[in-house]
């Protein structure tokens, strides 16, 4: 990942297996409510995952939320927008402030992980940045974003979103300001998957 001048609040993204994700929750409640589902609101799921960061409205000023997107495909097919061409460059306003999404491509050079891990590491480092909501490949890659960001200093908030519960921050150096939180239920209000919906669902 390229050095640059961040905001305060950044989202890290391994956005192919986030799609992966979707897809499989499209497929599985499909089958158990019984109802088409349409692809996840791209902008619903931001502002889910920025709130289970734990960013929130403030008065009178609005917060800037930079959105870093890694993807090796050309598009994520269980979004809406999908093409990362499209998405690159691109913000919105929502109720916690100006999201600005940047897509950057995994080149030859280095694996999905080695970027993901290299770019936690540098949002760590950087001292402007005060909150990290991390989205990656739990399944392979926790452990390894877990300790980078458990040794980040005062004042700086992390978030490793997963579709398991995991090991928390209780043994990080700051471990009242590190927290894992549950991926799918952003994923589910993107999704528009109601609660009530899977009452008895089979």
């Amino acid at each position: 990942m390229i050095e640059q001048k961040w905001s305060e609040n950044v989202i890290l993204v391994d956005a192919d297996y986030v799609d992966n994700v979707a897809f499989d929750l499209i497929v599985n409640f499909e089958r158990m409510i019984g109802r088409r589902i349409p692809q996840a609101d791209m902008a619903k799921w931001l502002e889910c995952v920025a709130l289970d960061g734990g960013l929130r409205p403030s008065e009178g000023s609005s917060a800037t939320i930079q959105v870093v997107l890694l993807h090796q495909k050309q598009e994520m097919g269980n979004f809406l927008p999908s093409n990362y061409s499209e998405l690159d460059g691109k913000a919105f306003t929502g109720q916690l402030g100006e999201f600005l999404i940047s897509c950057v491509t995994v080149n030859d050079m280095v694996t999905m992980d080695e970027l993901f891990i290299e770019s936690t590491q540098v949002l760590s480092n950087a001292e402007e940045v005060k909150t990290i909501i991390a989205v990656p490949n739990a399944e392979q890659l926790y452990n390894k974003v877990r300790a980078i960001l458990c040794q980040t200093r005062d004042g700086k908030h992390a978030t490793i979103l997963t579709m398991l519960p995991m090991e928390g921050g209780l043994n990080c150096k700051h471990h009242e300001n590190f927290r894992q939180e549950i991926l799918g239920y952003s994923l589910m209000a993107a999704l528009g998957i109601h609660s009530e919906e899977l009452v008895g669902a089979r």
